[in-house]
C-alpha cells in the first residue's frame, strides 16, 4: 500500500481504537450483605427457626443431653414399693440349720391376702408370736375386720357376744368373747364386763 494511505488511516483512527492494555475480566460477585448495626460480624448470633428451638450447634448438644438424661430417668421411675420402708428380718433365736433349711420367713406372708384365709386361732398364734413385725399388723387388721377389738389393759383380743346393754360416750357394758392367751389359749365369755373406750386400741 503507498505509504501515504497508510498514514492516513492512522490520522483518521478514533480514540477508541487507539491500542490500550487489556485488563483480564472476571465473573465479580456482588459483595454481602452487611449484618444490622446491633448484630456482630461473624454471623454467631443464636436464630430461631420455630419458637423456642435454638439453631446454632452449641444450643443443638445441650437439648440432647437433656433428652438424654431424661428418657434414661424413665428407665428408673419410682414404684409402690419404694415408698415402704425397708423391712430387713433379723431372727430372734439364731441357731446353726442345714443349708436346706429355709433361714428368712417365706414372701407369701407379706401378702395381706393370705390373712384372710387363716382361722382365728392362727391369727392369735401370730399376732403374739411375732411382734413388731409387719406380719403381726396384719393380723392385727384382719381381727379387726372380724369384729375383734384388742384391748389396752388387759392386752387381749374382745368379741361382742351380744349387743350391750349399756351403752355411753365413756364405755359399754355388756357379755364379751375374748381370747385368754396366757392360761387357755382358747376363748372364753365374760359377763357384765365394762368395755372403756379409752383402753380401746382403734388406730
Amino acid at each position: 500500500l503507498p505509504l501515504g494511505s497508510a498514514d492516513s488511516n492512522v490520522g483518521n483512527a478514533s480514540p477508541s481504537a487507539t491500542v490500550s492494555p487489556q485488563q483480564p475480566q472476571t465473573n465479580q460477585q456482588p459483595p454481602p450483605p452487611q449484618p444490622p448495626n446491633n448484630q456482630p460480624p461473624g454471623g454467631n448470633v443464636n436464630t430461631m427457626t420455630t419458637v423456642g428451638t435454638p439453631t446454632s450447634a452449641s444450643s443443638y448438644d445441650a437439648t440432647a443431653s437433656y433428652l438424654g438424661a431424661l428418657d434414661e430417668s424413665y428407665l428408673h421411675c419410682p414404684s409402690n414399693v419404694d415408698s415402704e420402708r425397708q423391712r430387713a428380718y433379723t431372727p430372734r433365736n439364731p441357731y446353726p440349720t442345714p443349708s436346706s433349711y429355709p433361714s428368712t420367713p417365706s414372701l407369701i406372708f407379706e401378702n395381706p391376702g393370705v390373712f384372710e384365709k387363716l382361722g382365728t386361732d392362727c391369727l392369735f398364734f401370730i399376732f403374739y408370736y411375732a411382734q413388731g413385725t409387719y406380719q403381726q399388723y396384719l393380723t392385727a387388721r384382719e381381727l379387726k375386720k372380724r369384729s375383734w377389738r384388742y384391748h389396752k389393759k388387759y392386752m387381749t383380743w374382745f368379741q361382742r357376744h351380744e349387743e350391750p346393754k349399756v351403752t355411753t360416750e365413756e364405755y359399754e357394758q355388756g357379755t364379751y368373747v375374748y381370747f385368754d392367751y396366757e392360761t387357755g389359749w382358747c376363748q372364753r365369755i365374760k359377763s357384765d364386763f365394762r368395755f372403756e373406750y379409752c383402753f380401746l386400741e382403734d388406730s
